[in-house]
């Protein structure tokens, strides 16, 4: 593995053997963290967010999972 750090960006290099699920999780939680890096929002106003969502989800969908 090789790290290079530019002006602009970080560099990471790895070999084609890598396993490709493992490096799936590695990415997503740097889009992640990339993503809420200048969010103020505290996690209880996250954690109420997804609730939201959830109930939002589960009314659009309920019908077609309970046949």
């Amino acid at each position: 593995m090789l790290i290079e750090r530019t002006a602009n960006e970080v560099i990471i290099r790895l070999p084609a053997s890598v396993d490709v699920t493992g490096l799936q999780r590695v990415v997503d939680y740097l889009t992640y963290k990339e993503a809420t890096a200048d969010s103020k929002a505290t996690q209880e106003q996250v954690d109420e967010l997804a609730k939201e969502i959830k109930k939002g989800w589960w009314k659009q969908n309920r019908n077609r999972l309970l046949k």
